[in-house]
């Protein structure tokens, strides 16, 4: 759990440091803007999971993180469509699918250990 949280801070970080070097115009200032809300929301939001009260709690955040990383590919993708196409931006859209991945498999992880869990106690 630790791992993901310092990778999921670290992408925060460098999504920010990304989005100080876009280009000033509009549509850049717009995807900027919301790169940056949802980039760094993955990291906070993934610190929120490792606090979760309960199965159903934990669920919930992680599929916070995974809409958030899903986002964040998004803005990254119509950067490249506006014709902004850079090795950091390719690094960045691997990153956050990975990490909506990752979130994936960790949702139905949960479900699956939840219900063996749920079962045994029956």
């Amino acid at each position: 759990m630790n791992d993901l949280k310092q990778r999921t801070k670290q992408f925060a970080v460098d999504v920010l440091r990304f989005c100080a070097k876009l280009p000033s115009q509009a549509e850049h200032q717009m995807m900027r803007h919301q790169l940056m809300r949802s980039g760094s929301s993955v990291g906070a939001n993934y610190r929120a999971v490792c606090r979760a009260k309960s199965t159903a709690d934990m669920l919930n955040k992680l599929t916070v993180v995974e809409e958030e990383a899903d986002e964040s590919a998004f803005w990254l993708e119509c950067l490249q469509a506006i014709g902004l196409d850079n090795a950091e931006r390719q690094r960045l859209e691997k990153e956050a699918s990975e990490l909506t991945a990752i979130m994936v498999s960790s949702k139905k992880t949960l479900r699956t250990n939840s219900s063996l869990r749920q079962r045994d106690t029956e």
